[in-house]
């Protein structure tokens, strides 16, 4: 995002509320080459165990996007309420389409809960969506994780950390690293031993070594902070 709470994609930055999944050949190949690249990551991915990262794809970016904007600044909890409400105006199919959005007036919107910022958000990514901004799933697929995030960020109240998100938890992108994140910079602390957060471009530097695979890294980083966490 632009760096918006961590609460606003639900269940996505938070490595103890990912869905596990065996290990693939993929997996496999991943954690062989960052233990080969980075022994102070190899330390952690032996603590830690594999990585059971699995995409969500049930949901189309479309309405990824609306549901990360609902979450911004709230708790899980309001967000979820508020959205349930947002759905309830257009009971006719399980999740609004842009059209219905589009139509719903902005009154409407505010009194199931959104404000008038993210009304405004929700009804610009109806809008790109329908004018093909924002991919379907087919057309999303054969992008590059690049002009994904430059076609997404030009939605009002979207941005890169939220599109970073879609792109690991999502779209199952491998090489993502998400430098403004608190958690992969927590983590990175807490696993390097510095003293402060690290800055996006000693991230950038440090995460070079993990290509192709800097999504499988972030999520050790997060997983790294959950430690640190429960542990007082």
């Amino acid at each position: 995002m632009n760096l918006q709470s961590p609460s606003a994609l639900p269940h996505l930055p938070t490595a103890g509320n990912l869905a596990s999944l065996p290990l693939t050949s993929m997996s496999k190949k991943a954690l062989a080459h960052l233990k080969n690249a980075d022994p102070v990551l190899a330390s952690l991915i032996d603590t830690v165990g594999p990585c059971r990262l699995k995409p969500d794809r049930t949901q189309t970016a479309f309405e990824a996007l609306v549901e990360a904007v609902c979450h911004q600044q709230l708790t899980g909890k309001a967000a979820q309420t508020i959205l349930g409400r947002v759905k309830a105006l257009h009971p006719h199919r399980p999740f609004p389409a842009p059209d219905d959005l589009l139509g719903t007036p902005d009154d409407t919107l505010r009194g199931a809960g959104l404000s008038r910022a993210k009304v405004a958000a929700v009804k610009d990514i109806s809008a790109k969506t329908l004018e093909g901004i924002v991919p379907a799933p087919d057309a999303l697929d054969e992008l590059e994780d690049a002009e994904i995030i430059e076609r997404l960020t030009t939605i009002r109240g979207v941005g890169q950390w939220t599109v970073e998100m879609l792109l690991i938890f999502k779209l199952g992108r491998m090489d993502v690293l998400p430098v403004d994140d608190f958690g992969v910079r927590k983590g990175f602390m807490l696993t390097y031993r510095k003293r402060d957060l690290p800055k996006a471009s000693v991230l950038l530097k440090h995460g070079e070594r993990w290509r192709p695979y800097r999504s499988i890294a972030s999520w050790y980083m997060w997983r790294a902070a959950d430690l640190a966490k429960a542990q007082g």
